[in-house]
C-alpha cells in the first residue's frame, strides 16, 4: 500500500500539532508581578501583622521560571548613618525583623498551578537552598488576587494577599 506524500505530511504536522498543544498546558496562573496587600502571622489564632500595620512587598514570577520576592515593614527606622553595614545592634535586628528578600526557581503543574519553588539565595542565609512543596507553600490564584499560605519550619503560619500588578 502506498500512502501519498501529502497525506504523510498532513499527518506528521498533526502530530507535531498535538504534541506542542499538550506540552503547552494551562497557562501559568502566578506569572507575573504582584503586590502585597496584607501579611499575617497565624491568621487563625493571634492575627498579628506579619510586616507592621504598612506592609509592603514585591513577588514577581518570570516566565523561565524563576521568581524573586522581597517583604519590608514601611515602618523600619532608617539607619543614623547613611552607610548599610555601620548601623546599630538594634538597627540591625529591625531591619532584618521586618524584612527578608530572596529569588530562586519555581515550578507549575500541568494546570499551570503553582506547584512549588527552590530559594537560590536569601536574606535569611537559612533558607538558602529550601524547597517548598504545596505542603509548606500553597499559593492560590483567583483573578487578580492570589493568597499565600506559608508554613515555616518552626509551624508558624503566614498568610499573605497580593494583588496583580496590571501593565
Amino acid at each position: 500500500m502506498h500512502i501519498p506524500k501529502l497525506a504523510c505530511i498532513v499527518v506528521f504536522a498533526a502530530l507535531i500539532n498535538i504534541t506542542a498543544c499538550a506540552e503547552a498546558g494551562a497557562p501559568n496562573q502566578v506569572l507575573g508581578t504582584w503586590r502585597m496587600v496584607t501579611a499575617q502571622i497565624d491568621p487563625d489564632g493571634k492575627n498579628l501583622p506579619a510586616y507592621g500595620d504598612k506592609p509592603h512587598g514585591m513577588l514577581v514570577f518570570t516566565e523561565d521560571m524563576h521568581f524573586v520576592e522581597v517583604l519590608t515593614d514601611a515602618n523600619i527606622p532608617k539607619f543614623a548613618s547613611n552607610e548599610r553595614g555601620k548601623g546599630t545592634a538594634e538597627e540591625n535586628r529591625a531591619a532584618m525583623a521586618g524584612s527578608i528578600g530572596f529569588f530562586g526557581t519555581y515550578t507549575v503543574d500541568k494546570d499551570g498551578v503553582f506547584s512549588g519553588n527552590r530559594v537560590d539565595a536569601s536574606t535569611f542565609p537559612n533558607w538558602v537552598g529550601a524547597v517548598r512543596t504545596r505542603k509548606d507553600l500553597r499559593l492560590i490564584v483567583e483573578g487578580d488576587r492570589m493568597t499565600e499560605h506559608f508554613q515555616r519550619p518552626d509551624g508558624t503560619r503566614i498568610l499573605i494577599i497580593w494583588q496583580r500588578v496590571k501593565r
